[in-house]
């Protein structure tokens, strides 16, 4: 009997000789006949959740386990409510109730000082599934629940662990349309060029920075301590590592995407040429960005608009933004730099709706040329630096421990 080890998704290369050998029959299948085998697909999803949450880590894996019987019982009495009845107050339940394990496991090491057990690898990609599925039951955009498929999307192996994180439409499209052979062939050389830039990235580029610079200044900046220059070669250093590390993970999750017929979406598009922090958020991590914009702050906004909380709508976007970017530091973890990770960014795309605001009144007296465009690039590239070296919490260990 084969003893498959216990591997983190994408982080060790001969995942990938395990990947490739598992997918060479769906490739060819794809390539010739235009056809998916659904049992061999769910054969091969077994296998890689198995390397990824069984053997040592078997704790995790009872905790998947248990977690997508409960999305799945759950979604599934929401959905026949919801033929019948649309109360809101079944909807916040049920929203609450398939954010429950997210919460304790985000919860529990603050007030315990212990993991919870109901958490594992992806959890918070999972629940966003999820509460994604009820919230479009509730607006009537999803008319059927199958259990098979809605299980299929929420373990869809190769985005399972860091995203990115797929719309339920979308993925349901795919699968009852696998591309046609000609057109597999074009996903075949998208997958194959993501597997070799997401190895520069992560591998050669991510490495570098991570492994083998940020030790090194992290080290001269703890010894100098406070701010020095030391501390600005890590917020540079870091920012690069957190970039080349999480985009090359991700083009290995759409490369394996793409080999299996899905054009599951990209979550990176030159972040560091974005001109402003609006633009920023449409390039990074734009999955996430845009989960958090459809399913938090539009329906915020149109809550606050409706019930006329505030007179100005300007002061209604600016309270969505913090209670957004908050909300989003909180998800990252219960601790004073991941808030004011949020609070930054709130407060710096505050002030950008308000430069534009100014700008398109005054744009006859303000140039906008190619020279604006670089500086704008370079200020917006230095606050996001600054910003990702709050995110790092080594502020924290420079200052406080």
């Amino acid at each position: 009997m084969i003893d498959f080890p216990h591997m983190i998704p994408y982080a060790n290369p001969i995942y990938f000789i395990y990947l490739l050998i598992a997918l060479l029959p769906m490739i060819l299948t794809l390539l010739i006949k235009g056809k998916r085998w659904s049992w061999y697909q769910v054969l091969v999803t077994l296998l890689f959740l198995y390397m990824s949450f069984g053997g040592e880590d078997w704790k995790q894996g009872a905790a998947l386990i248990g977690y997508v019987i409960w999305q799945t019982i759950l979604v599934w009495f929401y959905f026949h409510y919801r033929q019948k009845k649309n109360e809101s107050m079944v909807f916040y339940l049920a929203v609450f109730l398939a954010l429950l394990p997210l919460v304790l496991v985000k919860v529990m090491p603050f007030v315990s000082g212990h993991a919870s057990l109901v958490g594992f690898l992806g959890i918070s990609y999972l629940t966003f599934k999820s509460v994604q599925i009820i919230m479009e039951m509730r607006d009537g955009s999803i008319k059927e629940y199958n259990i098979f498929r809605y299980i299929e999307f929420l373990l869809f192996f190769p985005t399972i662990s860091s995203g990115p994180i797929d719309r339920y439409r979308r993925f349901e499209k795919d699968v009852e349309n696998p591309p046609a052979p000609e057109k597999y062939v074009d996903f075949l050389g998208k997958g194959i060029h993501n597997f070799f830039l997401g190895f520069l990235y992560k591998f050669i580029i991510g490495y570098y920075f991570g492994q083998v610079l940020m030790p090194v200044v992290a080290n001269m900046a703890l010894k100098t301590g406070g701010f020095s220059w030391e501390l600005v070669a890590y917020t540079y250093i870091y920012s690069m590592y957190l970039f080349f590390d999480f985009a090359g993970y991700s083009l290995f999750a759409v490369g394996t995407s793409y080999l299996m017929g899905y054009d599951t979406p990209i979550n990176f598009n030159k972040p560091f040429l974005s001109w402003n922090i609006k633009e920023f958020w449409n390039r990074w991590h734009m999955t996430l960005s845009f989960w958090f914009r459809d399913y938090v702050y539009m329906r915020l906004m149109f809550t606050l608009i409706k019930k006329k909380v505030f007179k100005s709508r300007i002061v209604a976007s600016n309270v969505g933004y913090f209670a957004l970017f908050l909300l989003m530091g909180v998800w990252h973890g219960l601790t004073w730099y991941y808030l004011a990770y949020g609070f930054y960014h709130a407060a710096l795309i505050c002030l950008t709706d308000a430069w534009l605001r100014f700008k398109k009144k005054h744009k006859e007296h303000i140039p906008s040329n190619k020279f604006t465009h670089v500086f704008a690039i370079f200020l917006t590239f230095n606050a996001v630096c600054f910003s990702f070296l709050i995110f790092s919490g080594f502020l924290d260990t420079l200052f406080f421990k």
